[in-house]
């Protein structure tokens, strides 16, 4: 079924290019009638052809068709780019005159790579009957990100006055991954919750003796504090160090093109608290929790700072805006290290999960051999 998706997404090539060349399909209203028309016949479609063996998972139907779309992102950037042309010249002037942007254009990039390439493992994974929990999760966190800072950025940003009807579209992909999280949230989890005495034993253990969980402290920490200050940066505030970091590293994060702003914004109120919130997971042990949220947030701050790193260097990024040469390896350093914090605390709480499990209580003793049995048995899925 992958195989199949994967080549049916590329019919999309044809509708752009009829759209490119016949002039009454490309008025605002039609775009957005256009729009809508084929989602509902990509639905209907595989409705058909997994009518036999329809799958148990609704998500698979939003799957197939978001890889359609990813398609038309990627077409997007690349004819932005100057790669490709002849497909989407005619949505830049009535569909969606954003998607011109940096930021989008490197937003379109991700899109049409890695959740496409997230969309066919897991449809091959729900066609198997098999779990994908995790990378939905990490799908979800991805897609929320993109969508609710795009959206929020084309309102807010200097193109908030060229809204046209095809915008609305954007909020079905805002819609999905905030319900498919709900599903995967409330999915049981792909490992046990509880340990025995490997947990006994990783809890004990104060975090001077625990180096990686250490270093993982600081790194968040620091995560924290750059999040403070171009959180506070974004606000415009006057505290010198964050003129001082807009002026001499960052200029994009004033781009008029809201973008940066917005973004900088969501990590602020969003993200800051998480990434509080993982420390205090760290320190305490038994935070069942942070196995699912580490995950959901790692896929939001690696889409963001994709598109955030790309769009601060990107050559459609008006030249005051962009990095500094001078500095450019000390932002793309800071920003990368950024980016990988939250991974890296995924990582580590799925690879070695006892500090994070509840101990199970035993009558009397602590029940050696059942727990060393049950910490044995743990696989990961």
């Amino acid at each position: 079924m992958e195989t199949f998706v994967f080549f049916f997404s590329f019919s999309a090539l044809g509708i752009l290019y009829a759209m490119n060349t016949v002039p009454a399909l490309q008025q605002p209203y039609v775009i957005l009638v256009i729009g809508t028309a084929v989602l509902v016949f990509v639905f209907l479609l595989y409705l058909i052809v997994t009518r036999g063996n329809r799958p148990k998972d609704v998500l698979f139907f939003v799957f197939a068709e978001f890889s359609f779309t990813c398609v038309i992102d990627l077409t997007s950037a690349l004819e932005y780019d100057g790669f490709i042309s002849g497909f989407m010249e005619f949505y830049r002037k009535t569909g969606e005159p954003y998607l011109g942007t940096a930021y989008a254009i490197m937003m379109c990039y991700w899109d049409g790579i890695a959740h496409f390439i997230m969309y066919l493992i897991m449809i091959s994974k729900i066609t198997e009957s098999k779990g994908y929990r995790t990378l939905g999760l990490f799908w979800a966190g991805s897609l929320c990100a993109n969508m609710s800072v795009f959206i929020i950025g084309i309102v807010a940003g200097k193109y908030g006055s060229e809204i046209r009807p095809a915008f609305w579209l954007n909020f079905l992909f805002l819609l999905m991954p905030l319900l498919g999280a709900l599903r995967l949230f409330a999915r049981p989890k792909d490992r046990p919750l509880i340990g025995g005495y490997n947990a006994q034993h990783a809890q004990s253990m104060k975090l001077i003796w625990r180096p990686s969980d250490l270093i993982l402290v600081f790194l968040l920490l620091a995560a924290m504090a750059f999040t403070v200050l171009r959180g506070l940066a974004a606000l415009d505030s006057p505290v010198g160090a964050c003129t001082f970091y807009v002026k001499h590293y960052e200029p994009y994060l004033r781009d008029p093109v809201g973008y940066p702003r917005v973004m900088m914004l969501h990590m602020f109120f969003y993200g800051l608290p998480l990434l509080g919130a993982f420390v205090y997971g760290l320190l305490k042990p038994g935070c069942t929790w942070m196995s699912d949220w580490t995950i959901f947030f790692s896929g939001a701050m690696i889409q963001c700072q994709w598109a955030h790193i790309g769009g601060s260097f990107h050559p459609h990024t008006q030249a005051p805006f962009r990095v500094p040469n001078d500095v450019f390896y000390h932002v793309l350093a800071a920003n990368l290290l950024y980016a990988l914090t939250p991974l890296l605390v995924a990582f580590r709480v799925r690879s070695n999960p006892y500090f994070f499990l509840k101990i199970a209580s035993f009558p009397g003793q602590t029940g050696l051999p059942n727990s060393e049995e049950k910490d044995t048995k743990y696989k990961d899925k």
